[in-house]
């Protein structure tokens, strides 16, 4: 998976000489929480409601409305925005981009490509990256396969299960519980249990419990 799957296109752009209001205007009717800054091509840093929060007068200020109207209509995105703006290349997997946001502790990514600003990775892509890859919304069974000792074939052979069973696999993934794999695999509805049948071939199987609450619900 890459970081174009997911990302959102068509981004929205402000400059660094875009008064805060404006850039605050923008925001509100886009509803979005950022905005890259470009200046000349180049991506110069973001600007977020909490970064406009942080540098704008409080409530408890002693300031008068005048005044903060004064002050915000003097503001630019320069004043307030981040400098230190951390990109990643449409081309990357989904995974690095992950990565780059977790070591920094920041919620979106503008992404590039040849220099260029293409569109931009955020939280919420990469939970619907996950609820894509997982066929949240797709009707059928998660069967869970545990796995204590590791082998070669061993996704081969619940392949092989699931297909002499006549289900389809739609998606499948693989985590741990410590030592052990657990393999997910999300099926088709089918009157024949997939659970039962890895059973009954040494596996230990069962169905999900978080899917049938889902189910329930």
């Amino acid at each position: 998976m890459s970081v174009a799957d997911f990302m959102t296109r068509g981004v929205k752009t402000v400059s660094p000489d875009t008064k805060i209001n404006v850039a605050v205007s923008t925001m509100k009717e886009s509803g979005i929480h950022r905005l890259p800054v470009v200046d000349n091509g180049q991506v110069v840093g973001i600007i977020t409601q909490r970064d406009i929060e942080r540098t704008t007068p409080s409530k408890a200020t002693s300031l008068s409305i005048y005044e903060m109207n004064y002050l915000l209509n003097q503001m630019t995105v320069a004043d307030a925005m981040t400098k230190d703006v951390k990109t990643v290349n449409q081309n990357e997997s989904l995974e690095d981009a992950i990565y780059v946001m977790r070591q920094h502790q920041i919620g979106v990514l503008p992404v590039m490509d040849n220099g260029e600003l293409v569109g931009i990775i955020t939280n919420n892509d990469i939970l619907d990256a996950f609820l894509d890859v997982t066929d949240y919304k797709e009707d059928g069974t998660v069967v869970q396969v545990f796995v204590e000792k590791d082998r070669p074939g061993v996704i081969f052979e619940i392949g092989e299960i699931t297909a002499n069973s006549g289900v389809n696999i739609q998606t499948l993934m693989v985590t741990h519980q410590g030592t052990t794999k657990v393999v997910e695999i999300h099926v088709d509805k089918a009157d024949v249990s997939v659970a039962d049948k890895l059973v009954q071939a040494g596996f230990k199987a069962q169905e999900a419990d978080h899917y049938k609450e889902r189910v329930k619900n």
